[in-house]
């Protein structure tokens, strides 16, 4: 008896260990549109920075193409509500050694097609700097809290169906 093709059957059918966001969505969602995100707070440029780099973890991630609002299969809106800088550690002496800013945002992802709310939540994720650091090192950490959320946002999005 030739043992060979009940092996390649038993390999084909078998996990490889592969995991595939892909396979999880919904089959008529294709493309998603990130209109600029509103912006509740006095930060300069907050809103452009965000929406971008929620566009880019979609890009890199290449489960839904970029669409125009009203071609899109996926609307993702948000609300920038709050930016607020806290002090995380301090040292023997009671000084400030660590800072975290807090973006807090409102999201909602709809499906157009269906017209229905995929999901909808308030994301609040920080970044870290050091308080001697100037204005750059806490842009640094503002960019670090936007890199979360729209990590968050993308795996929000796709791992939800």
């Amino acid at each position: 008896m030739n043992k060979s093709p009940l092996l390649l059957l038993l390999l084909l059918t078998s996990g490889c260990g592969i995991y595939s966001v892909k396979g999880s969505m919904a089959p008529h969602l294709k493309t998603v549109a990130i209109p600029l995100f509103d912006n509740r707070t006095a930060e300069f440029r907050v809103a452009e920075d965000l929406t971008d780099a929620v566009i880019n973890s979609f890009t890199r991630d290449n489960s839904l193409k970029i669409a125009d609002r009203g071609a899109a299969d996926v609307l993702i809106e948000g609300t920038i509500i709050q930016i607020d800088d806290r002090a995380g550690a301090f040292d023997e002496n009671e000084s400030v050694q660590d800072m975290k800013i807090y973006l807090s945002v409102q999201i909602k992802c709809s499906d157009q097609v269906r017209r229905e709310v995929l999901w909808q939540e308030r994301l609040t994720h920080f970044g870290s700097y050091d308080p001697g650091g100037g204005p750059d090192a806490r842009s640094e950490a503002l960019v670090e809290a936007m890199e979360k959320v729209s990590e968050d946002v993308l795996n929000k999005t796709v791992a939800n169906w």
